[in-house]
């Protein structure tokens, strides 16, 4: 079931970064590359991964603060694990993170 799972997200991938080939931000030696134009300082790039359904958000560096965010990063954390490479892929519905960046913050 795991083994199927990670298929299917690296299928998603894989078909995400072909449309964006700038989206690798460190070379096989991790040596720091430019990011994505859209990734201004003080943001970074993550994808909410659900199923079939996939959408890349750019978060404010201010999010990891953000209970229900860190929440969203430990799920991934469990589900991922640290091998992640590329964008940071959470595992939720756009939709639930969308809601986590449209609250506001207190």
């Amino acid at each position: 079931m795991l083994r199927s799972l990670l298929g299917r997200i690296k299928k998603g991938l894989s078909l995400f970064v072909a449309r964006r080939p700038t989206f690798n931000y460190f070379s096989e030696d991790h040596a720091a590359t430019a990011a994505p134009d859209d990734v201004m300082e003080g943001y970074f790039a993550v994808l909410a991964i659900k199923g079939e359904e996939t959408k890349r958000f750019i978060v404010g560096l201010d999010y990891l603060n953000d209970p229900a965010f860190l929440r969203l990063l430990d799920q991934a954390r469990e589900e991922y694990g640290f091998r992640q490479k590329e964008a940071l892929a959470l595992p939720c519905c756009p939709q639930e993170l969308q809601k986590i960046l449209d609250a506001p913050k207190s």
